[in-house]
């Protein structure tokens, strides 16, 4: 595939120009910089107006596609005057001094376009009383529509015209008091009418027909005749190879691109190698390797010395020390003597990882220490990255790393971790961090050296006595380190250590011991994963805020699940009524506070307003917490609270969010990524109940950038410091954007996996598809992007640059 490849998403008339062009596209790469494009009829270059589209909104866009796309080109070209006398036009893309042909079209179809409207349908739905049809239509003057059926006759329907925000970016001529959007419903149905309809679009100059095909009632057949038109669209695009494989992909479920092909397209090059060796940095930070061996095969050693003399950055220091055989000694005294660089301890006794490291340590004069196994390879770029980051902040005091495992012989590379930024729940969960690991030397001489107490998880007592002195905290988004896979390794025979995950869960409580916070730790659902439960002697009192309106027999399910099963017993529900209209609404509503002291309903007025409600429900509450609660949620098990509150307790957390599951025990959300669906999404949808997800993140304990408020718990105080829910959000992003305010405030949020609920959500919830929820989902959306711009075009911290947008699950970035 050519990587500077231009692609022509669309090309159509401008809607209020005559024989004006407009296209729009995007460069394989995702970037416009060092690209040129011109636009030429029968040879004669065309003047070319250019504009570059940034950011979400153009990721959102580009969903599915084979690269991730950033930027995308919107050109205005103005056609000669005879060109319906001519040939074709075409358009030329340049990449340094090589120049491709992008797309061609005959002047025979251009004029056939220039007839044609741009027209879209979103939605279809019929039954025994009527056909409705959503969609936009757009061209030049009105546009009348007409509903058809079998045999070409017209119904009668009824016609609504609405303005679309979102066409502003794809026509981006076409004015405010256009109303391109429509909803056509018929008046009457007779009896018998067929299932084939047609949608007929006409204006003074244009035409279109289609046949409706996106029925809402639609089965696997009709999914697939929807989705003909991507495919081929992604065939012109990408080639029937990657069309083939996308496909297999799509059918097994498995992952589209393997490790092998990922590592040749991002991983480094010689010539990248080539140009870091000759970079200076105005700040050379000496970095001490400090390496315990025992016992070390000699061709292991070699290698791993071997990566560090290889490393493009030069200003280090190599430490060993522990216990050699013969041929080890010698292999280790030869590098030694030809690198001054190399610093030997004593290689003749085992004093255990712990004693082994901190001799090693005793030799380090850099002026930051980087741990490496000994048997392992560091990657010749990985010092020069360490500098590269210091340099760009002198106030970094801790950096990680992420990594990946290598075979035996050195020839495979596997199981990528790809981590998030710094995550101090997850790494109470499991030692996530691991390599490639490096500390400034003061930080070190604050936390003290490694404990022997804690062989076998050494590394993560280490870890986090270090993060405890410091919150300079950065994380490199690059492979640098590769973990040689022992088959009596943890790596790879886990049950081989059980001893070291016991160390880990002793030192993960000791953690807590030195911060003051009351907890036990147990070892939880796979080797080397901990669960934390808290202590707290406290028991705060819980306002469970429950909007509601109608649908008692969800509401019911809801209370009565806290009631019979929670554990936690110190709450109160709050059900705020907001707009009910059966009568057995408010008969429940008696019935119940009868029944249920701890039960109070309390009456909002107004239109709906997820954001009013449940702002109006927390002035009414009484709790020092608040949990957030949908109606239409069940506790799957009496923790939930408790689990929730443990967490929600500790003085740098604001929020807690739990883990939800759709009827068939398969996710609905395990936290919120900021950059799913081009804006914000649930992590590992569909995914299984019993699944660990991607390096156990389904499983464990972490903060995230946001969870959803079907079921949040919030300090009081949180929320009224944050102004709670953001009321121009009245249905969308409420939630996250909350999230994102409390996380502003230097507060986590955090996802508890053991807190399970059931949310009885529909898992396919349909389209918005009456003009006013169309409209309200667009502003929600455009108001959410520009509020939290800069933090979604940085990326999510919990997240990882390497992993796909395009997927919930965490697979690897195309």
């Amino acid at each position: 595939m050519d990587t500077h490849k231009f692609f022509v998403e669309k090309l159509r008339f401008h809607l209020t120009e005559k024989d004006t062009l407009v296209f729009v596209g995007w460069f394989f790469d995702g970037k416009v910089a060092g690209h040129a494009l011109h636009a030429y009829f029968d040879g004669q270059e065309l003047p070319m107006e250019v504009k570059i589209n940034r950011g979400a909104e153009v990721r959102q866009k580009y969903l599915g596609t084979i690269n991730e796309i950033n930027e995308e080109v919107v050109a205005v070209v103005k056609l000669p005057e005879h060109w319906k006398e001519g040939r074709a036009f075409w358009i030329d893309a340049s990449y340094e001094e090589e120049t491709k042909r992008a797309y061609r079209i005959t002047a025979g179809k251009l004029i056939k376009l220039e007839h044609s409207l741009e027209y879209y349908i979103e939605t279809c739905h019929r039954d025994d009383e009527k056909v409705s049809v959503t969609g936009w239509c757009m061209g030049a003057g009105e546009i009348n529509l007409y509903l058809l059926d079998e045999k070409g006759q017209p119904l009668a329907i009824q016609t609504e015209h609405y303005y679309r925000k979102d066409l502003t970016a794809v026509f981006p001529e076409y004015e405010k008091s256009g109303k391109p959007g429509f909803l056509v419903q018929t008046t009457a149905l007779e009896e018998g009418k067929g299932k084939r309809y047609f949608l007929e679009m006409r204006s003074a100059e244009c035409y279109a027909k289609t046949r409706l095909k996106k029925w809402d009632d639609g089965g696997k057949v009709q999914y697939i005749l929807e989705k003909a038109g991507a495919a081929l669209r992604y065939l012109e695009r990408n080639g029937i190879g990657q069309t083939l494989n996308k496909i297999q992909t799509k059918l097994s479920n498995k992952e589209e691109t393997s490790y092998a092909k990922w590592r040749k397209k991002y991983e480094v090059t010689a010539e990248q190698l080539d140009a870091q060796r000759n970079e200076k940095f105005s700040y050379q930070p000496k970095f001490s390797v400090v390496v315990p061996v025992y016992r070390t095969n000699p061709v292991y050693l070699r290698e791993m010395i071997d990566s560090i003399e290889n490393q493009t950055y030069g200003n280090w220091q190599l430490c060993l020390a522990g216990q050699l055989e013969e041929k080890g000694m010698a292999l280790a005294e030869s590098y030694a003597l030809k690198d001054k660089r190399i610093t030997l301890g004593n290689l003749q006794s085992n004093a255990g990882i712990s004693g082994n490291t901190n001799a090693a340590l005793a030799l380090a004069d850099g002026d930051f220490i980087v741990l490496a196994d000994h048997d392992d390879v560091v990657p010749a770029n990985a010092l020069y990255e360490l500098t590269k980051a210091l340099n760009e902040d002198r106030n970094i005091e801790v950096i990680y790393s992420d990594e990946d495992k290598i075979s035996m012989d050195g020839k495979t590379y596997f199981e990528p971790h790809f981590k998030p930024d710094f995550n101090l729940d997850l790494l109470c969960s499991m030692n996530y961090i691991c390599h490639l690991f490096a500390v400034k030397k003061e930080i070190v001489e604050l936390a003290g050296s490694f404990d022997g107490s804690y062989d076998g998880a050494q590394d993560l007592d280490f870890i986090l006595r270090c993060c405890e002195q410091t919150d300079k905290i950065y994380h490199i988004p690059k492979i640098l380190y590769h973990w040689r896979c022992h088959m009596n390794s943890t790596a790879a025979n886990p049950e081989s250590k059980l001893y070291a995950f016991e160390a880990g869960r002793a030192a993960v409580e000791a953690h807590y011991r030195r911060c003051g916070i009351p907890a036990k730790v147990e070892n939880a659902q796979g080797y080397g994963r901990y669960r934390t439960i808290y202590e707290w002697q406290e028991e705060p009192f819980v306002s469970i805020i429950i909007p509601n309106k109608d649908h008692t027999d969800d509401l019911d399910i809801c209370i009565q699940s806290v009631l019979e099963k929670s554990e936690y017993r110190h709450f109160e529900i709050v059900v705020v009524e907001n707009n009910s209209t059966e009568k057995e609404t408010f008969a429940y509503y008696d019935r119940i506070q009868a029944e249920h002291p701890e039960v109070r309903v309390v009456f909002y007025e107004g239109g709906f307003n997820f954001s009013k409600i449940n702002n109006f429900g927390a002035k009414e509450a009484k709790g020092e917490f608040f949990l957030l609660l949908n109606n239409d949620t069940e506790f799957i098990a009496g923790n939930v609270i408790g689990d929730m509150l443990g967490v929600c307790m500790r003085e740098d957390v604001g929020i807690v969010g739990a883990k939800l599951l759709y009827a068939d025990d398969t996710i609905q959300h395990a936290g919120v990524v900021l950059g799913f669906g081009g804006t914000a999404g649930h992590t590992f949808i569909g995914k299984s109940r019993y699944d660990t997800g991607y390096f156990g993140r389904i499983s464990c304990v972490q903060d995230y950038s946001a969870v959803t408020a079907a079921c949040m718990l919030v300090k009081r105080s949180v929320f009224e410091q944050a102004g709670g829910l953001t009321e121009e959000l009245a249905v969308a992003f409420n939630d996250i954007d909350f999230c994102l305010k409390v996380r502003e405030m230097g507060k986590l949020v955090v996802y508890q996996p053991s807190a399970e609920l059931y949310h009885y959500e529909s898992k396919s919830r349909g389209y918005e598809d009456s003009p006013e929820k169309v409209e309200r989902f667009q502003n929600e959306m455009d108001w959410f992007i520009n509020r939290w711009r800069d933090v979604i075009e940085q990326g999510d911290p919990y997240y990882n640059r390497n992993l796909t947008l395009d997927n919930s699950d965490f697979s690897m970035r195309r």
